[in-house]
């Protein structure tokens, strides 16, 4: 594609061996478009335990994008011990797209004005500050999905609204979309019950019917 000016790219990719870092797309992409001046990019790559002796530093991968001068490079690296398998996100900043999947404990944040669907996911449990984050940094999400099977540590079920003044009241006003089908019951109490958390009146919940039971 040598006439090539814009690229925006959006891939998952099982990496084989190393995770896909700047010098990867300099060498795959950017020098076989010589007329490319505008590239941005949302990409997970995914490598096995078994390849974990190859694991760069996350120092090592965000200097591979010295010569990506026209946006902020984010990268992340989390560790999923009970599934297997480490993944590494890398983005150009302000993102793009519309869709933002598996975000999980080590999420930067930031402001993400295009995206209106959210997944989150992680082995570790999620604290009320996290969802806190995400309400900040998806202003307009409308759809939100929720995967994560351990409990809320040090969870914070407000009784009455005097209590817990600490913690800003959570608002998703835009939601039209909650799924809840592939979490612990923490996250339900939490997101029906919890009066520090602020949804819209008229929205489509998917739950297990023995979580919201319970």
């Amino acid at each position: 594609m040598l006439n090539l000016e814009a690229l925006h790219l959006n891939i998952i990719v099982e990496s084989n061996g190393r995770f896909i870092d700047g010098d990867t797309l300099m060498k795959d992409i950017v020098l076989y478009m010589p007329r490319l001046y505008k590239f941005t990019f949302n990409i997970c790559s995914t490598i096995n335990h078994c390849d974990q002796t190859n694991f760069a530093l996350n120092q090592h991968i965000e200097k591979t994008f010295e010569y990506f001068h026209n946006n902020e490079i984010i990268t992340c690296i989390d560790h999923f011990q009970e599934k297997g398998y480490s993944q590494r996100h890398i983005y150009s900043y302000p993102y793009k797209w519309k869709v933002y999947n598996n975000i999980t404990n080590n999420f930067r944040g930031g402001l993400f004005t295009s995206v209106t669907e959210v997944s989150l996911y992680d082995e570790r449990s999620f604290a009320d500050e996290f969802f806190l984050r995400i309400a900040q940094s998806f202003p307009f999400m409308k759809e939100l999905t929720i995967k994560n099977l351990k409990a809320q540590n040090n969870k914070q079920l407000v009784k009455s609204n005097n209590d817990n003044q600490t913690l800003s009241i959570i608002e998703y006003p835009n939601l039209t979309r909650l799924d809840l089908t592939n979490t612990h019951h923490d996250y339900v109490e939490l997101f029906l019950f919890d009066r520090k958390m602020a949804l819209p009146n008229h929205h489509h919940l998917r739950v297990d019917y023995q979580s919201l039971e319970k």
